[in-house]
C-alpha cells in the first residue's frame, strides 16, 4: 500500500480547468456588475459585502428569463432570491426561488450587467452569505442552484443546511 502511495504522490496531477467567478459586490461598478441597495459589512463597516456568481449559473438565470420572456408570463424581469432561514438538519436552511418583487428598501439586488442575471438577498440573508459562491449543478438527479458559503462550518448532504461557528 505504501508503494502505491509513494505513485500516486509522485505522478502529475491533472488540474482541470476551473471557472472564473464574477465577484459581485457591494462597491461601486466592478467587471461589469451593477449593484442596487448596497450594504456595509457590520463587522468591518470599511468592507461592503458581496457574494460571488458564477459564469454557469448567469448563464442559467439567463436562459430561464429568456424563457419567461418568450411566454410573456412576467411583466417584470425575474431575479433568484436567495433567504436563509432557521430549520434543517444544521440550524440554518437555504430556500431560493425566482422572484419578480424587489423591496428597494430591504434587498440587495446583484445585476450581471453582460447576462441581465439577478440575484437579490434580504439583509440578514446577505450577513449569513457573504463571500458565499452561487452556482449552478447538473447531476443525473437533477439540477439545482448551490450556494457554497464559506461562512458554514458544517452542512448536511444535500447541501440546503448548514451550521455557522457562534450562532
Amino acid at each position: 500500500m505504501n508503494a502505491l502511495r509513494s505513485l500516486l504522490r509522485a505522478r502529475p496531477r491533472l488540474v482541470l480547468a476551473t471557472f472564473r467567478p464574477r465577484t459581485l459586490t457591494t462597491t461601486a461598478r466592478l467587471l461589469g456588475l451593477r449593484i442596487s441597495n448596497p450594504r456595509t459589512d457590520p463587522s468591518d463597516p470599511s468592507k461592503t459585502m458581496s457574494i460571488v456568481l458564477t459564469p454557469r449559473a448567469s448563464s442559467r438565470l439567463q436562459a430561464i428569463q429568456a424563457a419567461v420572456d418568450s411566454e410573456g408570463d412576467s411583466k417584470s424581469p425575474l431575479a433568484l432570491r436567495i433567504t436563509v432561514a432557521c430549520g434543517g438538519c444544521h440550524g440554518f436552511q437555504y430556500t431560493i426561488s425566482l422572484s419578480d418583487k424587489i423591496d428597494p428598501a430591504e434587498d440587495s439586488l446583484f445585476t450581471d450587467e453582460d447576462t441581465g442575471a439577478r440575484i437579490v438577498l434580504d439583509e440578514p440573508s446577505l450577513e449569513l452569505l457573504k463571500g458565499s459562491t452561487v452556482d449552478y449543478t447538473q447531476e443525473l438527479i437533477g439540477s439545482q442552484f448551490v450556494v457554497k458559503n464559506p461562512l458554514a462550518t458544517s452542512s448536511c448532504g444535500c447541501g440546503t443546511s448548514f451550521d455557522i461557528a457562534g450562532m
